[in-house]
């Protein structure tokens, strides 16, 4: 009975605040769709009718003209931005208002999670952040493109053996599982040391990985509780990451660092540049040519290029690292990476024009390969951008307040400047600005040449962010930029892709998933080339 009352009362609180949440909306002229009581406006995301994406994109359209709108995350109340000059305020000028993300991780119970550059807030944050900047320049991933080249070698020995099962000179292949494998072993390569071939042998890194890195229903849900309810979430003691894969993450990365320090080996990869931090043997250093990697780079902000406060680095906050930079570069590489082959099997003229790209640059360079040559590519890195702006994996970009912070008036008709309070959230739903026919005409149509050099500068300044904006933007861009690259690189190269009979078309997303996956699978047909 006692249990029931208290039931009760909690849900009558819950309730009670989320009443307040929404009238305060409406006190201040600030519009918002109709929320349902403890869902908010994620009912349809919910009850899987609606992807997260879609859900975002549906709020974002129903507000033509407003500068921002009231969003209530089951029952944590948000403003949604729709102005790209609030996003220029919040996200730059005004940064210090903004600085940490709402995701809230008790340290002590999830250190993997808790102590990562994504889930650190203020100071130690701007300490981590600064620190590991060196670890992601140019330079540094110069170094690391043989082991993506490894990589796509293997994936390219997949794809022919696949044709010569099949008994035909095509094979139609689920290119899904195909770029998260390479995606598993260009990461294992480059941030933990390790050979392994998961396109061609089943391997338990690769099944690790895909339990970590992927964001199932339930998964999403516990990482919304983390926004919504952290006091909640870190009293039932709950974790990002099971307990399996946190010891096996930390097993992993423990016992090759002792066997490094023990055998004096030095491998230019992320785990010794990690190892190097640690020692305080990083330093920072110039890197003159930061949009080198392409056009959706990310730049280093003032944070990143700023001098540090000494820390003191434990292995946790080194096992905290490599463990995000594996998840984020695992599933959220994986998802470009096939989604560009699906557009290129469908846009043919596309797809050959830059096989002709490719062609000249093997003639050029005598075949051979290497970061340079790559990213000397100019319709390469139009054929990715657009992507990117198509099927960014960065869905939206969410912020919270750390101090009152004036916003100005919703639209034109309100009568009084709405107040952000320390604590409330602010969400930038990237993938709508990709999508909006104001920014990009046309949003639907796969066209790369929106990023060619005589385009770009029609593109408005902060509508196109694939890796966030400002100083908490993604710190490793360069490094997935490059990842995409070398794969398209290497799979056109070697294959034509086309759509088959099992080839969605339309894409309908998976509803079940946080993630973008095509429902029925990213099945596409692979021809050797002659």
């Amino acid at each position: 009975m006692i249990i029931l009352i208290w039931l009760v009362a909690i849900i009558a609180a819950v309730l009670l605040y989320c009443r307040q949440s929404y009238s305060r909306f409406s006190k201040y002229g600030v519009k918002h769709l109709p929320p349902i009581p403890l869902l908010g406006d994620m009912a349809r995301v919910f009850f899987r009718r609606e992807h997260f994406f879609e859900n975002a994109k549906r709020i974002y359209d129903s507000f033509p003209g407003e500068r921002f709108v009231g969003h209530v995350e089951f029952v944590r109340p948000m403003v949604f931005l729709r102005d790209l000059e609030l996003v220029k305020r919040i996200t730059v000028k005004d940064f210090e208002y903004f600085l940490d993300h709402a995701v809230v991780v008790d340290k002590s119970i999830d250190p993997l999670f808790g102590r990562n550059l994504f889930a650190l807030k203020g100071q130690e944050w701007k300490d981590m952040r600064s620190t590991l900047s060196p670890a992601f320049t140019s330079s540094k991933i110069k170094l690391m493109v043989p082991f993506m080249e490894e990589a796509g070698e293997n994936m390219t020995i997949r794809l022919k053996r696949e044709i010569q099962a099949s008994g035909q000179n095509y094979a139609d292949v689920d290119f899904k599982d195909v770029c998260n494998r390479y995606a598993n072993d260009v990461i294992a390569s480059c941030a933990f040391g390790l050979k392994v071939d998961s396109q061609n042998n089943e391997t338990e890194f690769y099944k690790m990985g895909k339990v970590a890195s992927q964001l199932t229903f339930v998964q999403m849900l516990k990482f919304m509780g983390f926004q919504c309810i952290p006091t909640i979430m870190k009293w039932l003691k709950m974790t990002i990451f099971t307990a399996s894969t946190q010891s096996f993450f930390r097993q992993l990365v423990t016992q090759t660092m002792r066997e490094r320090e023990t055998h004096n080996i030095m491998r230019p990869d992320i785990l010794h540049l990690l190892m190097e931090v640690k020692k305080g043997n990083l330093k920072h250093e110039e890197d003159n040519k930061a949009s080198d990697a392409g056009f959706a780079t990310a730049e280093e902000s003032f944070v990143g290029k700023a001098a540090t406060t000494k820390t003191v680095w434990t292995d946790d906050d080194l096992i905290a690292q490599a463990v995000i930079f594996f998840v984020a570069g695992f599933e959220g590489v994986a998802q470009a990476m096939t989604f560009l082959v699906y557009e290129l099997a469908l846009n043919p003229e596309v797809q050959d024009k830059l096989v002709q790209e490719i062609m000249e640059n093997e003639k050029r360079n005598g075949g051979n390969f290497n970061y340079t040559s790559v990213q000397e590519m100019t319709y390469l890195d139009m054929v990715v951008s657009e992507l990117l702006r198509m099927w960014t994996p960065g869905i939206a970009i969410e912020r919270m307040c750390t101090k009152d912070y004036n916003l100005g008036r919703p639209n034109d008709k309100a009568t009084k400047d709405y107040i952000i309070r320390k604590g409330e959230g602010v969400k930038i739903p990237t993938g709508a600005f990709h999508l909006d026919p104001h920014y990009f005409p046309e949003p639907h149509k796969f066209d790369p040449e929106r990023f060619s050099p005589k385009n770009r500068h029609k593109i408005h300044p902060f509508s196109f962010n694939p890796f966030g904006c400002g100083p908490r933007n993604c710190i490793a861009s360069r490094f997935a930029l490059c990842e995409v690259k070398v794969l398209i690189y290497q799979v056109l190269k070697h294959m034509e892709v086309s759509p088959c009979e099992k080839t969605v078309i339309p894409i309908e997303l998976d509803k079940s998933s946080f993630n973008l996956i095509i429902k029925g699978g990213h099945w596409i047909r692979v021809k050797a080339r002659g």
